[in-house]
């Protein structure tokens, strides 16, 4: 079972539920906390882990032999990130800071003029929390533009852990790296706030979902703070209310998570409701 926690916004709370839900699950069951915010992974600290076992990830980059180069073209015209230009009279030229590594130009290149480099963008970490609860982090390289690349990384680095449940942590916004994190979730849950940008995202977000055929469940994150007419995501099934809250504040700075400090508050118990209508629901 694989369970993506979403939002259109940053600091709407989704590493706040994806660390909690994590935390429950991972009582009964082998749990992979999937950190696929690779541009600002933070769901080691929320635990108080270091990471480990890092394993550095390359891409694919194109190496021109121009010896072999007929001048056709054929790379300029395939690659879809406009990373190959040729000007008048000249050979291809690569700006790596476009390439995304998709290996477009090798396969309609017929004169074998182009050779496999790599380019190293970043690395992915296997670091245990506990006996059945594994974090595993995607960390784009610093100065590096494409994080999609890195997310599908960190995803294949979480086959490692042999978990019954993975729960990705993705990041914020409705971008390709977002879509690839929660493309294989069999469960969506979306966090947003009651703010007139936090119902313009959600509504971003299940759009995303309803393009890759999934349903989204909604989290509202400090839902005490502002009046909220819940009539204009009333498409959006909700399945928990989370207040504003200086104790999950407090456990945030601890390094913690809310429902192994505390419990027995109304917090954790909100959490542990989430978990119960997903089990009674049957999608999990």
């Amino acid at each position: 079972m694989n369970i993506a926690v979403t939002g259109g916004k940053g600091g709407t709370g989704k590493s706040t539920v994806a660390i909690n839900i994590a935390t429950i699950l991972s009582k009964k069951y082998k749990v992979a906390l999937v950190d696929a915010d690779v541009e600002c992974p933070n769901d080691h600290f929320l635990l108080s882990t270091n990471l480990k076992n890092e394993k550095k990830e390359y891409i694919f980059r194109p190496r021109f032999e121009y010896k072999k180069c007929v001048k056709c073209s054929l790379c300029v015209k395939n690659c879809a990130e406009n990373a190959i230009v040729m000007f008048k009279e000249g050979y291809p030229f690569l700006i790596p800071t476009l390439c995304s590594g998709c290996k477009a130009c090798q396969l309609v290149c017929h004169f074998d003029a182009i050779q496999n480099g790599q380019k190293e963008i970043g690395s992915t970490y296997l670091s245990k929390v506990n006996e059945n609860l594994t974090i595993v982090t995607g960390v784009l390289k610093e100065g590096e533009e494409k994080s999609y690349p890195m997310v599908l990384f960190t995803k294949k680095r979480a086959e490692e852990c042999g978990a019954e449940i993975k729960i990705f942590d993705t990041s914020a916004g409705t971008g390709n790296h977002v879509a690839a994190a929660i493309e294989s979730a069999d469960l969506v849950i979306a966090v947003t706030e009651p703010t007139p940008l936090g119902i313009h995202d959600i509504k971003m977000i299940m759009n995303l979902l309803s393009k890759q055929g999934k349903k989204g469940y909604v989290v509202i994150n400090r839902s005490d703070l502002i009046p909220m007419d819940k009539s204009v995501i009333a498409d959006y099934p909700i399945i928990g209310e989370l207040p504003y809250s200086d104790l999950i504040v407090q456990c945030y700075l601890n390094g913690k998570s809310i429902v192994e400090s505390y419990p027995e508050c109304k917090e954790s118990k909100i959490f542990e409701s989430i978990i119960k209508k997903v089990m009674s629901w049957n999608l999990l």
